[in-house]
């Protein structure tokens, strides 16, 4: 074999040499391939898996203030009787509800918005205001979370309770500020899939 590979031409030996060496290039560069997918994908679906549990936590505060203000008024109305400080838990899911629903809503993109410009751009241009609005969301909701952990903090200071049975206030509000932290990571992953894998926001 060493023989007739000495006297074969020089440009066939640069074949041969090319043909060994393109199968081993050609397997690496697809198990490179094979594995920076399996990855991607293996994040993307942590993400996803995240995502949809935020937005379930956000629709079971729904159904609680709900069922509150039903079981309230139903018992109001038929047998005059109120429940303890029914008002001031009202008044703190409906807290927490607002600060979850931010979270469920701004990475989806439903809340309300104006798009008398957006629509009037093409693609290109819809994309870069896109980012820069997420961007602008982004920057006000995560100085809204620093101001709302201050405010969960100066609550727990002052040992603030509800007005009839005295149940410390301070933990509604630390719910309503991990709701609002929740926010700030999804807007995080919005940002980075509008940039990098536009095509996963579409609807």
């Amino acid at each position: 074999r060493h023989e007739n590979a000495a006297a074969m031409p020089t440009e066939a030996k640069k074949r041969l040499r090319a043909g060994y060496n393109r199968p081993f290039r050609q397997g690496w560069g697809a198990a490179m391939s094979t594995t920076t997918i399996d990855h991607r994908s293996k994040v993307s679906r942590w993400m996803d898996g995240f995502i949809d549990s935020i937005e379930w936590i956000a629709a079971f505060f729904i159904g609680l203030v709900a069922f509150d203000v039903f079981v309230s008024v139903f018992l109001r109305y038929f047998f005059g009787y109120s429940i303890p400080d029914a008002y001031d838990f009202g008044q703190l899911l409906l807290g927490i509800l607002i600060f979850w629903g931010i979270a469920a809503t701004s990475y989806r993109g439903t809340h309300i918005t104006v798009d008398l410009l957006w629509a009037n751009c093409n693609k290109y241009w819809q994309r870069v205001i896109d980012v820069f609005a997420t961007l602008v969301l982004l920057f006000v909701v995560t100085v809204q979370t620093y101001t709302l952990f201050d405010k969960v903090a100066t609550t727990y200071a002052a040992n603030v309770s509800t007005f009839d049975m005295r149940i410390p206030v301070w933990p509604f509000f630390a719910i309503a500020w991990i709701g609002d932290v929740a926010a700030v990571l999804l807007i995080a992953v919005r940002t980075y899939r509008l940039i990098f894998h536009p095509e996963m926001m579409k609807p």
